[in-house]
């Protein structure tokens, strides 16, 4: 009771009414966003489930297979001039799965940092269950300096010459008929070459490669 036995005014009791209403639906609203991401995780997680079960994906293999080397000489400037060949496996095992290898690849290979030659892979449509064997051309003059040239020379002559292959290549996936958006795979591999003489092929030591895949 207000103030002479009076009741309160009218629009008080409103004010409370409509202020707890008023929460009540900011919960709901809350709980139904809750429901609504809940359920939207469960569909991905189910159509995510799907296409593992069906398509089955597994990762594309690579193979090194050979070096041959064109050219390989040293020049009074401290240069060398290279024009090697690189033979590389792709192996693909899945039943469902294709790639498309496509263009803007490059190939880079150096020595202590420092360029020796470069290329580029071709561009290939690899389907399912498919080996396909492709071959890298890789020419260049590189100057080091005096320094450099030294331990290059002296690494051939102990038949250990250390050599970093790195490669970045566009790749696209298709699932059945669906292409996918293409992203940038860069793999870095190293090499011990036992000797660069030209009309050669010299026995070669690799790493297993590394990947690192950027969209």
């Amino acid at each position: 009771m207000g103030e002479y036995g009076r009741p309160p005014p009218y629009g008080g009791e409103y004010y409370y009414a409509e202020r707890r209403r008023g929460g009540n639906f900011c919960v709901r609203c809350i709980c139904c966003c809750y429901c609504v991401l809940f359920l939207l995780i469960i569909i991905l997680a189910s159509i995510a489930f799907y296409f593992y079960m069906y398509y089955k994906p597994k990762m594309p293999t690579y193979d090194f297979q050979s070096l041959d080397v064109k050219d390989f000489r040293y020049q009074p400037d401290f240069s060398v001039n290279a024009d090697l060949i690189i033979t590389m496996k792709a192996d693909n095992p899945n039943t469902a799965i294709g790639f498309i290898y496509g263009e803007g690849s490059s190939v880079n290979v150096t020595y202590s940092d420092s360029n020796i030659c470069t290329g580029k892979l071709p561009s290939f449509h690899q389907g399912q269950k498919n080996t396909t064997i492709f071959q890298i051309e890789l020419t260049g003059k590189s100057t080091f300096g005096s320094g450099l040239y030294e331990a290059f020379q002296e690494n051939e002559k102990n038949g250990k010459i250390p050599l970093k292959v790195m490669i970045k290549v566009p790749v696209q996936i298709i699932l059945g008929d669906i292409k996918l958006k293409q992203f940038n795979v860069f793999a870095n591999v190293t090499l011990t070459v036992h000797d660069l003489k030209p009309g050669k092929k010299p026995e070669v030591e690799h790493s297993q490669p590394t990947f690192d895949v950027k969209f």
